[in-house]
């Protein structure tokens, strides 16, 4: 019988990312995915994959709140933090709420499969370069961050619409701007994070912990 997984996260590029990963893992089968922490819950009241891959910061439920009760009321899901977020604060709060592991989203398909596998046997996770942060951080009380890029508020608040599949003139009529204000933002947010298209500015967003 193959191990089963759920994801929960907000972006559906990294949702639809997540399965094609883990379409290519050998016995492991995605049973369900979803995109807050509500659906999240009343599809557990239905059925229960061994392994949950879960966002920390959902748009309605904070992650390691859902953590801490999805662990008090299905104590067998083993639950994986999914996150662009490297704060030793995260991770000490999450695992502290019963997760067993702690990946960042840009992870690639061996490093899940490892955590995963290693959640399923009841061991516990935590991505490589997290564990060197936390080691940084224990040793000169400073983080290690690269996600300190200068974004208005206005480019942060469409950056997280375009990680939400939103094209430039939904984003126009979502915040009540022009087309061409939307598409100048989006211009002027891929030139800071380095990206050529969409799907690289998403990806780098996600890496950097922006969205």
């Amino acid at each position: 019988m193959a191990l089963t997984i759920a994801i929960t996260d907000d972006h559906l590029l990294v949702i639809n990312g997540l399965k094609a990963m883990v379409n290519q893992l050998p016995d492991i089968e995605l049973i369900f995915a979803c995109v807050d922490g509500n659906s999240l819950l009343q599809e557990l009241e239905h059925q229960q994959p061994d392994v949950l891959l879960l966002d920390i910061q959902l748009p309605d439920i904070p992650g390691t709140e859902l953590c801490r009760r999805i662990k008090k009321q299905y104590p067998n899901i083993n639950i994986i933090a999914l996150t662009s977020h490297d704060d030793a604060n995260y991770v000490r709060q999450i695992l502290r709420n019963g997760a067993s592991g702690y990946l960042l989203k840009n992870t690639d398909i061996p490093t899940i499969h490892k955590a995963i596998l290693t959640a399923y046997e009841g061991g516990r996770f935590i991505d490589e370069q997290i564990q060197k942060n936390l080691v940084h951080e224990a040793i000169t009380g400073q983080r290690l961050s690269n996600n300190d890029i200068p974004l208005t508020k206005r480019e942060k608040e469409i950056l997280t619409l375009i990680g939400q599949e939103l094209n430039s003139q939904e984003i126009a009529d979502k915040l009540f701007i022009s087309l061409r204000t939307a598409e100048n933002h989006r211009f002027n947010i891929a030139k800071k994070l380095g990206a050529k298209n969409t799907a690289a500015l998403v990806k780098e967003a996600i890496r950097r912990g922006l969205i």
